[in-house]
């Protein structure tokens, strides 16, 4: 909205109007306000949260410092949600496709936690939503994500701008050098990690089909976008277990993923570094400014010890934000790196089912590979204490980060 309405006022030679053309200036802006609103409003949500008596069910699980956390207020996602939502509103551009999928997901996991959490916390139903309408859920907003790709024009990519000359520039934007091409593709591309000449295309997966590769590579394409926006979602909601944890991972993330808006919206720096140039991508830029802003306050309060948690609300929306921010990137397949704490913590609760009921089958008791799962839990059993579990958690998390950043360059 604010971005209209200094657009405007430049026609009247307003004084600092144009710094509303920048991305840094409005990411810098749209940052600092999101941790505002997390971190001034979010205490107003938990006093009235605690008014409310909507607190954390403890279950006798064995593990320390549990009982101490009975009664803390949760549904705190909505902190997060309001610190997202209202940021961009204010200062991302509303007619990008791409700040329109985002707000969408947003919107979409957001009531689905909520829903989830209110079954939990008001009829007292500690299976909360059942697992099958959450996948409903991830499945519709994957489809939504998928098809939006194949319908829209405003979705194109340029996959090899080193191939494209100035001479091809019809267009400048005032968007800090962002340069839009004549000549794009339907997206239909993605980047493999550590490979040069890194671009994978679908059709590559159905090339037996000849002439139909092309309509049916879109259909493993939107398969894939719901696999992974349902496993990275229920990847975070796992996660979140331990104070601080998956707000402090998703943050991560999210700066990551604001490096890759960045370089991907950016001909030069696309140019530079031999990947896909994603005309108008660079908006999610100020998004990605936005989601760790609202992380990083939301961690104000989030921070062990809790003084509130996140809930359904908030752990099913940052999983879903994290994958289809790297979905409109063409960066889906970097997310078993990226987001390789989802990944594991995912992985030990898979592995432990399995294992538990093989052994059950064969022995006639259940054995299991983790002492409890999902893997932070196990940890805690060992009676490692759960800070130094979150920051190591962390550290692991920025390592992870960092490698993915490296894939730029190291091929």
């Amino acid at each position: 909205m604010l971005y209209w309405l200094f657009e405007y006022l430049q026609g009247f030679n307003f004084p600092g109007a144009r710094l509303f053309n920048y991305i840094s200036f409005r990411t810098a802006l749209a940052s600092f306000t999101s941790v505002i609103i997390a971190v001034v409003y979010g205490k107003k949500i938990i006093r009235l949260l605690q008014r409310k008596q909507i607190g954390e069910e403890v279950r006798d699980l064995g593990l320390a410092g549990q009982y101490e956390k009975k009664g803390t207020p949760t549904m705190g996602g909505l902190i997060i949600i309001g610190a997202i939502i209202i940021p961009t509103l204010l200062f991302a551009k509303l007619d990008n496709i791409y700040i329109i999928l985002m707000l969408v997901t947003t919107v979409w996991l957001g009531i689905i936690g909520f829903i989830d959490d209110y079954i939990k916390v008001f009829k007292k139903n500690k299976e909360g939503l059942s697992g099958k309408f959450k996948i409903y859920g991830q499945v519709g907003l994957g489809l939504i994500v998928g098809i939006t790709f194949y319908l829209s024009d405003d979705i194109q990519i340029n996959p090899n701008p080193q191939s494209s000359t100035l001479c091809d520039t019809v267009q400048k934007t005032t968007e800090e050098n962002n340069i839009i091409l004549s000549k794009h593709e339907k997206p239909l591309k993605s980047t493999i990690p550590f490979f040069k000449d890194n671009e994978f295309d679908y059709e590559w997966l159905v090339s037996f089909l000849g002439e139909n590769k092309s309509k049916w590579a879109w259909v493993v394409f939107i398969f894939i976008v719901i696999i992974l926006i349902t496993a990275v979602s229920n990847g975070a909601n796992l996660t979140d277990g331990l104070d601080g944890l998956a707000t402090g991972t998703s943050a991560i993330m999210g700066s990551t993923l604001g490096v890759f808006a960045y370089v991907s919206g950016n001909l030069i720096f696309a140019d530079y570094l031999n990947i896909m140039y994603i005309p108008d991508i660079s908006e999610l830029v100020i998004f990605a400014g936005i989601f760790v802003g609202a992380t990083v306050g939301f961690l104000w309060y989030n921070q062990y010890p809790a003084q509130v948690f996140m809930g359904d609300t908030g752990s099913l929306t940052l999983g879903g934000i994290i994958a289809v921010f790297a979905i409109l990137l063409h960066k889906e397949l970097l997310i078993p790196i990226l987001c390789g704490i989802f990944f594991i913590e995912n992985l030990s609760v898979i592995i432990q089912v399995v294992y538990f009921k093989y052994t059950k089958r064969k022995y006639g008791a259940g054995r299991r590979v983790f002492l409890m799962s999902p893997l932070h839990h196990h940890y805690q059993k060992k009676g490692i204490p759960e800070p130094k579990i979150v920051t190591r958690f962390w550290i692991i998390g920025i390592l992870l980060a960092i490698t993915t950043i490296i894939t730029l360059k190291l091929r």
